[in-house]
């Protein structure tokens, strides 16, 4: 298979193109091998209707609450990156805002077009990743999204999640001059395109510098393949991925299956094996992941009832236990990104291994 990087040159250090040779970051070995932990703060809608401005709340305070307090008493400290609805709701960023004073959550931007403003784009499904619209949307409603996050901290956000994963040909560079520091959109090994949105086949799971002076960190979200065939996972599953039969028999037959880092929809046994697939091809941060709305019953597919919502914490706590019998602890943004050396030195020191 091509490797996107070499389809055109120089590379631009744009999001949806493999990063080069020179732009993947080495961490400090002192850092070892650590997992961190994202939430997709953001309004709960119904997931099977269309996209609307309008008929969503922030009401999961309660739930989040509770998620809060579990992870802490576990030793995580959660990066909330966090969407215009829940920014602007008083509650809501009173208790984030606790949290953060606190030293106990990190707080990042979260974009979800549909409900950020400027509201001046047609609201449907190819216009839900903010990353496809034109270039000045995209940018008035990071800028709105920015300007309101100071208003809530007192500080403008340093890291990122497209709301959906939706970074598009602009965003790394609108990221960089909005003086982001870190990015967590991509989430490698999906593909997007078949909805109108981005594909990140080919992509890889470590971080990488990015952004046309490679000032932004980009962490993508962890996803293994396991199986006996996960030595090809990439390139089959990509040829398999639109059909569902076989796909299917594969995953059931224990020759292959994508397993993504998250609660949601995810089961006990496949989280462990991806992480241990991670482990084995040597990652250096494993990327947990999930949506603020699942903390409590209801707002979303994954936790319906409180016994699902019981059973997201025993995951938690199956998973937490596996990380640390594995000798892997939780890391913190500032902790990762002290971790990363300066790009110059970087360089260099793989300019004297090669030679």
């Amino acid at each position: 298979m091509t490797d996107p990087s070499s389809l055109h040159s120089p590379h631009d250090g744009g999001l949806l193109r493999a990063p080069s040779t020179e732009d993947r970051i080495a961490l400090d070995q002192a850092f070892g091998t650590r997992f961190m932990l994202f939430v997709d703060t953001e309004e709960e809608f119904d997931w099977d209707a269309p996209f609307s401005r309008t008929g969503h709340g922030v009401t999961a305070l309660a739930g989040m609450a509770r998620g809060q307090a579990f992870f802490a008493q576990a030793g995580v400290k959660p990066c909330y990156v966090t969407d215009y609805p829940v920014i602007d709701d008083p509650a809501a960023a009173a208790m984030m805002a606790q949290w953060l004073a606190d030293g106990a959550a990190d707080i990042g931007a979260h974009l979800h077009p549909w409900v950020n403003p400027p509201h001046v784009e047609e609201v449907n499904a190819a216009n839900s990743y903010v990353g496809f619209l034109p270039e000045a949307v995209e940018k008035a409603k990071l800028e709105a999204l920015c300007a309101r996050f100071e208003m809530a901290f007192g500080m403008r956000p340093t890291v990122y999640r497209a709301g959906r994963y939706g970074v598009g040909p602009n965003s790394a560079r609108l990221l960089e001059e909005a003086g982001f520091r870190l990015d967590s959109s991509v989430r490698s090994h999906f593909d997007y395109s078949g909805q109108h949105g981005p594909n990140f086949h080919g992509l890889p799971v470590e971080p990488y510098w990015a952004g046309p002076t490679r000032a932004l960190v980009e962490l993508p979200l962890s996803t293994a393949f396991v199986g006996r065939l996960r030595g090809v996972g990439g390139q089959l599953f990509r040829a398999t991925e639109g059909l569902g039969r076989i796909a299917g028999g594969l995953s059931r037959a224990g020759l292959l299956s994508r397993i993504p880092l998250t609660p949601e929809g995810i089961g006990i046994g496949a989280t462990i094996a991806a992480i241990d697939a991670l482990i084995e091809d040597g990652a250096r941060v494993l990327n947990f992941s999930f949506h603020s709305p699942t903390l409590e019953a209801g707002h979303t597919p994954y936790v319906r009832s409180a016994d699902d919502l019981e059973m997201f914490y025993r995951w938690w706590g199956a998973v937490f236990d596996h990380l640390a019998k594995r000798g892997i602890a939780a890391a913190s943004i500032d902790e990762f990104l002290a971790a990363v050396p300066p790009r110059t030195h970087q360089m260099r020191q793989s300019a004297c291994q090669a030679a």
